[in-house]
């Protein structure tokens, strides 16, 4: 089995990809040979609506299962890491991140998304214990993750979403990784523009209200390379 992951984006996007919606899916990176690049603005994805963790942008996403689809593979390319074989078991792997950027954070954090199946409920485990540094130079950063919860966020579900959603045991997900990896900015503040009539949790940023845009992240990271090593 292949220990080591390595893209550098010579190719294509290697499978990895953006996202537009919960209606409209994915949509590619701006790729050009040896880098892919996220830019603002990013969809509000409130998945995870409390009385879940809160609200993201996913910037850079990466499944780690096949089959793929026709549709993940007209947008993200030939995937690199389903295609090679590599472990879904992420069990203090180390997840090297070759990346600049400009970003308005709003008080987001830059940071890594594990998803994976558990009893048909896809949970998902953010390691803000250890955070991804945006600078205007290249720059070279390694995370380790560890199953010690305290380094992680579970998401969680909004209201009416627990179908899909759920909060199963970081140890359980991290050593089976079956859904996908993720990059992103969390959590996301969002605030609406005007009043509201009722929980505004309850309902969904960007599509029941506006929002105003300017509490947002903004800006563009540029990624030209990822490296997974696994035990």
């Amino acid at each position: 089995m292949n220990t080591t992951y390595r893209e550098t984006f010579d190719d294509g996007p290697g499978g990895w990809y953006g996202f537009i919606s919960n209606h409209e899916g994915m949509k590619p990176l701006e790729w050009q040979p040896g880098s892919v690049t996220s830019r603002s603005p990013w969809w509000i994805d409130y998945n995870h609506a409390p009385p879940g963790a809160g609200y993201l942008h996913m910037l850079f996403c990466l499944d780690t299962l096949g089959p793929l689809s026709e549709v993940t593979r007209d947008i993200g390319g030939a995937n690199g890491f389903v295609g090679g074989g590599y472990p879904t078991n992420f069990t203090g792997a180390k997840i090297t991140l070759h990346l600049r950027g400009e970003l308005l954070m709003q008080g987001s954090q830059f940071v890594l998304l594990i998803q994976g199946n558990v009893d048909r409920i896809c949970s998902g485990w953010v390691r803000t214990g250890e955070v991804f540094r945006i600078t205007d130079e290249w720059t070279e950063q390694t995370i380790t993750l560890d199953p010690d919860p305290a380094a992680w966020t579970a998401l969680g579900s909004r209201h009416d979403r627990t179908d899909s959603y759920g909060v199963k045991p970081l140890e359980t997900v991290l050593g089976n990784v079956d859904v996908n990896i993720m990059l992103l900015l969390f959590p996301v503040e969002v605030a609406p523009m005007g009043p509201l009539e009722g929980d505004p949790h309850r309902l969904r940023p960007q599509r029941d209200y506006p929002v105003w845009r300017h509490k947002l992240p903004e800006g563009y990271v540029i990624l030209d390379e990822v490296r997974i090593d696994f035990p």
